[in-house]
């Protein structure tokens, strides 16, 4: 008998739901907001006001869509944490109540294990390949940087991570500074393309391991910036592909360094990328260029499921319900959580 899964998404500014038949994605619909634009950065008050407007909406569109009533639905399952506390509180509050109307288990979902299941999405009518287990995972986001080994669908070891900011946040206050709108990530990948990823050298960090650093970089671009315009103060316009281009070469030059160094210490040719930065384009050519020297089987996914996105919830839902790893109408979101 098949398992109906609803997943519900609402840990920072999008408010998504998704249903799902077993592990195949019957809908996935995503509501973005766009009034943080004009502030450069999530807001984090209306981005819970947003979702409260959101998130009825988007439930009726995916199950409309999916042709699924409500009371055919299994369980739910909703990201618990990390992320903004107001969002969170609005999908958790959503997934109790459905929950209870419909007499449903209720499945709680780490929204960084989730990013890296998006990889078990499977879709109707296309045959989409996955990874084999043990395999390494780079998870890069707005919050994120991490290289995780996983085990399999439920077991994930971080192996390496940042020990300040992210590859996302990086890009995005490096963009700030370029006076570029929120979000900054997506501009700079489009400007890059038109650029010289070697007409700037920035700095790199030098950390032991597998961990990564991304706050040096951040400082010695703000630094380098502040020096050249005393000298030309239409330094960035007149420089700024050539600038979007070099920094984003830095930042995925130190993401792939550390990739390569602990796949060939752990021994592992499986090589997936993951969350909202694997969607640059940079990053994409650049791990496959290293993949056929390094004899890597890389898995990409997909662009709707790189970003946040109530998919990915759902087919983590999935597993853990073939698990029967259920959770209390008790449990609290947390805006920080334990890999």
């Amino acid at each position: 008998m098949s398992i109906y899964i609803l997943g519900i998404e609402s840990s920072c500014d999008d408010t998504s739901a998704s249903v799902f038949k077993d592990d195949t994605v019957l809908s996935n619909k995503v509501a973005n907001q766009d009034v943080h634009m004009a502030y450069g950065g999530v807001v984090p008050e209306l981005a819970s006001r947003a979702h409260q407007q959101n998130i009825i909406p988007v439930v009726d569109k995916a199950l409309k869509e999916a042709n699924v009533k409500p009371e055919k639905i299994d369980a739910i399952a909703f990201t618990r944490g990390p992320g903004l506390m107001g969002s969170l509180l609005v999908g958790t509050s959503f997934a109790k109540g459905f929950a209870l109307a419909n007499n449903i288990p209720l499945i709680d979902v780490n929204h960084l294990h989730a990013h890296i299941m998006a990889h078990f999405i499977n879709e109707p009518d296309n045959d989409i390949k996955h990874p084999s287990f043990p395999f390494l995972c780079l998870l890069v986001s707005g919050g994120n940087s991490q290289i995780v080994l996983v085990k399999s669908h439920t077991e994930m070891e971080v192996v390496g991570q940042t020990i300040d900011d992210a590859a996302g946040e990086a890009f995005d206050k490096c963009a700030k500074v370029m006076g570029l709108p929120y979000p900054g990530g997506p501009l700079i990948d489009k400007l890059a393309k038109d650029g010289n990823p070697n007409a700037f050298e920035f700095s790199k960090p030098r950390i032991k391991g597998y961990d990564y650093s991304f706050s040096g970089l951040k400082t010695s671009f703000l630094y380098f910036l502040r020096d050249q315009l005393k000298e030309n103060e239409n330094f960035i316009e007149e420089n700024k592909n050539d600038l979007c281009a070099s920094l984003q070469a830095t930042i995925i030059d130190i993401l792939l360094i550390k990739l390569k160094l602990a796949a060939k210490d752990l021994n592992i040719k499986q090589i997936a990328l993951a969350g909202g930065v694997s969607a640059n384009s940079g990053l994409r050519d650049n791990l496959q260029k290293l993949a056929k020297i390094q004899n890597w089987e890389t898995f990409i996914p997909k662009f709707a499921y790189t970003t946040d996105n109530a998919a990915m919830i759902a087919v983590t839902g999935y597993y853990k319900y073939c698990n029967k790893d259920f959770i209390s109408h008790d449990a609290a979101p947390f805006s920080r959580v334990v890999f």
